[in-house]
């Protein structure tokens, strides 16, 4: 057990107390060696040697040794590797860790191995009774910590044992305790440098029986060198070799890209004992076409790389700049990880208070992006999975490994909480470019098995490109059709038709429309999103959207519906946000013949409309107007549009809004966890200015009928709607449908809401559904589903 002795000065670190335990007369930290592979070195491989001076055999199992950096800053982590069998009496035992690009003698064969690169010159290696990763980080605090079995540091080390640590170390030079193997827990005096001498538990030295891996091969090109692809990929999500170079990596091809980002990926069929260490690697070879085939046996040389597709995003391991050596073909492939509800952890990923979670030592049993991390460039299967997210463009799906997690009404996955991201989805695509991709629905299967190597990008984060695809069974997923209002129901919608302007195609004008006089039977008042001015994103001062709406309009008579009238404000040029030059903005359709709008002229793009408390209630003072325009909360985004209309001789409020995006956040599969939502700072404060105004609605008359809806860019559990229904002054109605029910939109597989209804107190009458027309099709008309709300207005008193 270590204890402390002295007090720690809190000026100087190296005032920290030296750590002390009971000398062990059994297992101890034999031998350190960190050089391997270094310049100058000899042997290929790090080492770390345990004695046993006792006269009975030690138990290692679950027992690691441990290495923190002689100076740890405040994100180093120990990182470990796993032991297992024992030490003999008078025995040693081996434990082989990461192999550099020099050296050219092989360790003897090793009784464990694990991938740490330690440093040559400075470090700290325990013996620890676990295998969880230590916290501690000084002497004083090592030597409070009972799993410590033995430690020694060298170098210049700040945890060490006694009066300091071992000098002398160096890339030729191990540090060792004597023959006896003495300690008395004070490492300056119990251990001294020299040459470095690695024995193993079997007594074999290095050139006394097999090595670690062939010793390099020397200049032979189908020799395999000493570096596995379990050395490579690491127990973390950086491979403890990246930015160095390895020679002849053995591996089988398990899967060829020919098309973005080419390559191939190699398996090494001889796995380590290690869960966390995957046996899977991407070869990167640019735009190089790929000289290798699945099946190959080879042997790859380049250099180790960690590629992260974006700043947020987690990385991809790979070697790149490679020459290969085909041994062999047609070689039978690993067997394929399975992937599936008992294999897919059910909590998402480690948490690093919004930091990196690079340096963690993978916990592939209790985190799903671990899991998958730990099998990164390996080959997985799964069989008869549901899609979850529709074929796009690039063909490509989602599907879930986990059929009962989470399941909306139609067959998708619900993501109703942060805390909950839903662990079996995963994204496929297939390698093979000759075949056609299928086109999926949400609610369908992958019928049969889909098998492909593992890999990473920042869409999406892991993804499996498939070499053999399933089988698409289509379980007839179809558009929902609203009923139509009743004669005495005012019928309001909302619909984000994603860029609409007038240099569109017919073809999307009409599915637009059909959206509308169909398939929403016709609102009285649809509030549109994304409507740009009439060239497009084209930066030419133009922001009138006549052309557009006149088209829009004409698709919708053409489709059956009623001839519908418009009002909008004409955003400033570029000062909107969206695409550059299209200045989207939010628009008013309305049918005379059923409601009519309250014009009352003055808004503009910068000047904000207010509410007048009268006689009859409250008006506004312009209609269409917009809420606060030059307000801070609306910089680069849409403006919300507030109108004045009249039912049945009732005044009904609608606000229409679109708030900012969610650009800019940090992805659910980053290596930022938990991940930062930035941009929900301003969608906040674009919440607290609609509250404000509906609440200043509600000061002019309490029963006032107001329609809150739009795309808001966020979950109804999210700040953002909590922000805007503070004080009770709207309802969402999003949170009136069965869970199962609620979402709007699909992405990466999660079925999600981001576009809203809601309404003041006094609509107390109402019937609302979200019409699913889009978001879980591969074929859409806009990637956002409508939805809609019927008020019985009269009844509302």
């Amino acid at each position: 057990m270590l204890i402390a002795v002295g007090l720690a000065s809190a000026f100087a670190i190296t005032s920290l107390p030296a750590a002390y335990a009971t000398p062990s007369g059994t297992a101890v930290i034999a031998e350190v060696y960190g050089g391997g592979g270094n310049s100058g070195a000899t042997l290929v491989r790090d080492f770390v040697e345990l004695g046993n001076a006792g006269s009975a055999a030690y138990d290692l199992s679950g027992y690691s040794v441990q290495y923190l950096p002689g100076s740890p800053s405040a994100s180093s982590q120990w990182q470990v590797t796993a032991l297992s069998g024992a030490v003999a009496p008078g025995g040693r035992y081996l434990v082989a860790e990461a192999a550099g690009t020099g050296g050219t003698t092989a360790l003897p064969a090793p009784d464990a191995t694990g991938s740490v690169a330690m440093s040559a010159t400075s470090g700290t290696i325990a013996l620890v009774s676990g295998t969880a990763a230590l916290s501690c980080k000084t002497a004083a605090d090592c030597a409070a910590e009972s799993r410590i079995v033995d430690l020694v540091g060298y170098g210049s080390a700040v945890v060490r044992e006694g009066s300091g640590p071992v000098t002398g170390a160096s890339n030729t030079a191990s540090v060792a305790r004597g023959s006896s193997l003495a300690d008395t827990d004070d490492n300056a005096a119990d251990l001294t440098a020299g040459t470095p001498s690695p024995v193993n538990s079997a007594g074999q030295t290095p050139g006394s029986g097999d090595g670690d891996g062939g010793g390099g091969g020397g200049g032979d090109p189908t020799t395999p060198g000493t570096v596995r692809v379990h050395d490579i990929q690491g127990t973390t999500r950086l491979s403890p070799l990246n930015g160095q170079s390895v020679t002849r990596v053995p591996g089988l091809v398990t899967g060829v890209r020919t098309s973005g980002s080419k390559g191939y990926w190699i398996q090494d069929p001889s796995a380590d004992a290690d869960p966390r260490t995957s046996e899977g690697v991407f070869v990167y070879t640019g735009s190089a076409d790929p000289a290798v085939a699945v099946g190959d046996s080879v042997l790859v040389s380049g250099k180790v790389s960690e590629y992260y597709p974006s700043s947020t995003s987690q990385s991809l391991t790979e070697i790149t700049g490679p020459t290969a050596t085909v041994l062999s073909g047609g070689n039978a492939l690993p067997t394929a990880l399975t992937l599936d509800p008992a294999s897919v952890p059910d909590a998402y990923a480690p948490t690093a208070g919004g930091g990196s979670i690079d340096a963690l030592a993978l916990e592939p049993a209790v985190y799903a992006q671990d899991f998958y991390e730990s099998a990164e460039g390996m080959r997985v299967t799964f069989a008869d999975a549901r899609v979850v997210g529709a074929t796009t463009a690039y063909d490509e799906l989602w599907v879930t490994v986990k059929p009962d997690e989470s399941p909306s009404a139609r067959g998708g996955t619900l993501y109703s909480s942060y805390d909950q991201p839903n662990t079996g989805r995963l994204k496929v695509m297939a390698l093979d470019t000759a075949a056609a991709f299928p086109t999926a629905n949400v609610g369908d299967e992958l019928s049969g098995t889909t098998t492909g190597p593992l890999d990473y990008s920042t869409y999406g984060g892991y993804n499996v490109q498939a070499t053999a695809l399933g089988t698409l069974v289509d379980n007839g997923l179809e558009r929902e059709v609203t009923r139509r209002q009743k004669g005495d129901e005012l019928a309001v919608a909302t619909y984000n038709v994603e860029n609409l302007d007038a240099l569109d195609e017919q073809e999307k004008f009409d599915r637009l429309a059909e959206g509308v006089a169909v398939n929403l039977s016709s609102p009285d008042v649809v509030a549109l999103e994304e409507i740009q001015d009439d060239t497009g994103a084209t930066s030419d001062g133009t922001v009138t959207s006549e052309a557009t709406l006149k088209r829009f309009t004409d698709a919708i008579r053409a489709a059956g519906g009623p001839r519908y009238q418009w009002r909008y404000i004409a955003p400033a040029e570029n000062q909107d946000g969206g695409e550059p030059g299209g200045n989207i903005r939010q628009v008013f359709l309305f049918n005379p013949k059923r409601v009519s709008f309250t014009d009352r002229a003055g808004g503009d793009a910068t000047t904000a409309t207010g509410v007048v408390k009268t006689r009859k209630g409250a008006r506004l003072t312009y209609s269409p107007g917009r809420i606060d325009p030059a307000g801070d909360a609306w910089d680069n985004s849409r403006k919300p549009l507030v109108g004045e209309f009249v039912f049945h001789g009732e005044t009904v409020f609608v606000i229409a809004n679109h708030f900012t995006s969610k650009g800019g956040d940090q992805p659910l599969h980053g290596r930022y966890q938990p991940p930062a939502r930035s941009s929900e700072t301003q969608r906040q404060a674009q919440a607290a200015e609609v509250n404000t105004f509906v609440k200043s609605l509600l000061a002019a008359d309490k029963n006032a009928k107001a329609v809150v809806l739009g795309d808001l860019n966020d979950f109804e559990f999210s700040p953002t709607v909590t922000t805007l229904t503070d004080g009770k002054v709207l309802k969402p109605l999003i949170t009136t449908l069965p869970a199962a029910q609620r979402y709007t939109y699909v992405y990466d597989g999660n079925a999600q809401t981001l576009d809203h209804i809601l309404t003041s107190p006094a609509v107390t009458r109402f019937d609302y559904d979200v019409v699913h027309i889009n978001a879980e099709f591969a074929d859409q008309a806009s990637d956002h589903d409508p939805q809609i709300v019927r008020i019985d207005v009269a009844k509302c008193r």
